[in-house]
């Protein structure tokens, strides 16, 4: 690695850093916009949370003047199925109109006449004049019906509809017994809208003291958690049956509408005493409550007269049915299914009750915060601290984000949107734990190319996986070294300007590592322009010894051409002598606790150096030993003899490595080895020193001609040869 790529890899991980403090924005900005914005899976997470705190947390049922006329399945099956006669309609009225009820609401839609009327029934059998007389006589049931409804306070439902309607349209309801007081800039754009509506008989709504809709706007699963207070039926807005019942019941005549201030459409509706807090759209949340017997009142009851008056004596009273044939069923959070007019009582029991869900208005400016200094300080934190420390705080924010919108619901009756923010801090803690890993793997890989530049790449990589082999000691290891060293290097120094040798070694340098490194060799030491290369240390390397010739034949490859380029540009730069030899030796960390220096200690080190320094003796740029060329089948190899070397009792072999272009120079090898062999025949010293004198007389700059020919001249026979220097 060069200066420039160190640099390079320094700038890349700055570049991803300032990108770091960039992408923890761009999360806080998706979070804001998701709040904003509001799509349709954000929705539907949020009511899961909602609806699972009612789960936790139903409304506790108290007793509040709300009762539920219930048509159920023992009514029908003892008076006879739905539709009822008016008349009967007309004596439930009149029983309840008696036991002192404050508000009668029909949770039924009566838009056709009555099929049991005398004038229809006449119609219908195609009587004779006479009978169709009497029969016409008689009391029209709607009639009676009607004159019932105008002596109680008394409210009926209308459905509305988005586009025309067959039967029913806007004009249907010129009868409106309320009205409405606004407050603020266009309350009402915001409501619910339609285009007409299915309305109540004429005769009857004309009397009725309420009238309302029944409408439900379901959310997109299907679960009613909201029910509407105020609607918008074309431009008027209009009153929902459960505000209706609660506006009856109080005698008021009017609704005071109030906008919001800091976002569009309503805020709070007033229904006389009543202060109720709405959504944009008019709506209450709805908080249910379990299933509660003495909310139910049987229908059959209370026409056989067993209900006491005091069950319903200033009570709101909602007619409805829970008979599951006529279909009147509505999905809660609580789960499960429960009737129409159920919901519509609920609605006005946490009215009464005075625990009304709401959603206030610094809600969304308290999300808002949340996202952006939970966010931003998460993704931070995730980029730039210790993993656990930034998993840490953001199970603090989550638990604290999540904690507060249970407590606000559990204890103020607030719903605070908890999920957008707690998505944005997981998501901001993803983000920020990728970006960091990123970034330290980065910063983990340049360090670690850098640092290879002092220590062998694979002696890092060992360090690595197994950072246990940090700890002091060694252990045995068969192993092969190559020695190198550079000739006359010091007189170049003398001879140049030093900083350009410096230059001349590094690029020497730099290459030979490089050589070494490519063959998966270990840089054990640099000591001026010598290097010792290890392998099968740290990690064992079967085929080591191969290893090693093969990057001693590519040093001296290099260097040979290296030396040819250098003297070709005046420098006088010498030959690289190498030395290589294979054995077992410990190998491990030593220097201490303060320094680690990791090496190879034992004499086939020592053994490499001699080999190296032998080259300078017999005029070879290389020297392999036998237990080296063990390993290396095959090689090119020619015998120089056995070694005593310096300091040593006990003969090695050792060979010249044979390159193509020295072969050239040399003596051809068959000839070589018949004059080698000779020196291991008992007499063949004097048929050997001829041999060689003829080979030297033609082959002069052969190294080991002249080294065994000047041997023989000087009466040394055999091919022991005694190192007399290192």
């Amino acid at each position: 690695m060069r200066t420039g790529q160190v640099s390079t890899g320094f700038l890349k991980n700055k570049a991803l850093k300032r990108l770091g403090v960039l992408l923890p924005i761009i999360s806080v900005v998706l979070g804001l916009g998701l709040l904003i914005l509001d799509p349709l899976p954000m929705q539907t997470l949020r009511n899961n949370v909602f609806d699972q705190y009612q789960r936790w947390y139903p409304r506790p049922y108290v007793e509040v003047p709300v009762r539920i006329v219930d048509i159920d399945e023992e009514t029908l099956s003892r008076l006879g199925q739905w539709p009822w006669p008016r008349t009967r309609l007309a004596e439930l009225v009149e029983r309840l109109k008696n036991a002192g009820v404050a508000a009668i609401s029909f949770d039924v839609l009566l838009a056709e006449a009555d099929r049991t009327s005398p004038k229809t029934m006449a119609k219908l059998w195609q009587l004779g004049s006479a009978a169709r007389k009497t029969l016409d006589g008689l009391p029209d049931h709607d009639q009676v019906l009607a004159k019932s409804l105008s002596e109680a306070g008394v409210v009926l439902g209308f459905v509305l509809q988005r586009g025309s309607a067959d039967g029913g349209d806007t004009p249907a309801l010129a009868h409106t017994p309320f009205r409405y007081v606004s407050a603020g800039d266009n309350p009402i754009g915001q409501l619910h809208a339609f285009d007409s509506a299915i309305a109540a008989r004429p005769e009857l709504a004309a009397v009725a003291q309420g009238y309302g809709a029944l409408n439900f706007v379901a959310d997109s699963d299907g679960i009613v958690r909201r029910v509407p207070l105020v609607l918008r039926l074309g431009s008027d807005p209009v009153p929902s049956i459960a505000a209706e019942s609660l506006r009856v019941a109080q005698g008021e005549r009017n609704y005071f509408l109030k906008a919001a201030q800091q976002r569009r459409g309503l805020s709070e509706v007033r229904i006389g005493g009543y202060k109720i807090p709405t959504t944009a759209e008019g709506e209450i949340w709805l908080h249910y409550a379990r299933p509660a017997t003495n909310r139910y009142l049987p229908a059959w009851k209370i026409l056989s007269g067993d209900i006491p008056d005091a069950l319903l004596d200033g009570h709101i009273v909602f007619i409805g049915s829970s008979a599951q044939g006529l279909m009147d069923l509505r999905f809660s959070p609580l789960g499960g299914a429960l009737p129409g007019v159920e919901v519509h009582a609920q609605a006005v029991e946490q009215i009464l009750s005075g625990r009304i869900l709401s959603r206030p208005d610094w809600a969304k400016a308290a999300e808002v915060l949340a996202i952006i200094v939970g966010g931003l300080a998460i993704a931070f934190l995730s980029i730039r601290a210790r993993a656990l420390t930034a998993a840490s705080v953001t199970a603090a924010f989550l638990s604290m984000t999540l904690a507060g919108g249970w407590y606000a619901f559990r204890e103020h009756a607030l719903l605070i949107n908890t999920v957008t923010p707690a998505l944005i801090f997981a998501f901001a803690f993803v983000l920020g734990s990728l970006i960091h890993h990123f970034i330290s793997e980065r910063e983990q890989r340049w360090i670690k190319a850098v640092f290879s530049r002092y220590v062998s790449p694979n002696r890092v990589e060992f360090l690595v996986k197994h950072p246990e082999a940090m700890s002091l000691g060694g252990g045995r290891q068969e192993c092969s070294f190559v020695f190198t060293d550079l000739a006359n290097f010091t007189g170049l120094m003398e001879s140049i300007d030093p900083g350009e040798a410096v230059a001349i070694l590094n690029t020497y340098l730099d290459e030979m590592v490089a050589i070494a490194f490519h063959y998966e060799g270990t840089l054990d030491r640099i000591v001026g322009d010598a290097v010792v290369i290890m392998f099968s240390a740290p990690v064992p390397q079967p085929d080591h010894r191969s290893r090693a010739l093969a990057c001693a034949l590519a040093m001296d490859e290099f260097a040979t051409g290296y030396a040819r380029k250098l003297n070709a540009e005046g420098f006088r730069f010498g030959i690289t002598r190498i030395g290589i030899h294979s054995g077992q030796v410990i190998v491990g960390n030593f220097g201490g606790s303060t320094v680690f220096d990791y090496r190879a200690l034992g004499d086939p080190v020592n053994t490499a150096s001699r080999l190296e320094s032998a080259n300078k003796q017999i005029g070879t740029n290389m020297c392999i030993s036998a237990a080296t060329l063990g390993g290396c089948p095959n090689a090119a190899v020619r015998p120089i003899g056995r070694f005593v070397l310096k300091g040593k009792t006990e003969a090695i072999e050792v060979f010249e490595p044979l390159v193509a272009e020295r072969e050239a120079r040399y003596a051809p090898l068959a000839q070589y080895l018949d004059a080698y062999n000779q020196l291991s025949i008992v007499g063949g010293e004097e048929q050997a020193k001829a041999m060689f004198a003829e080979l030297a007389r033609h082959y002069p700059e052969d190294p080991l001609v002249k080294l065994h020919s000047r041997r023989l001249e000087r009466g040394e026979g055999g091919n022991l040869i005694l190192m007399a220097e290192k």
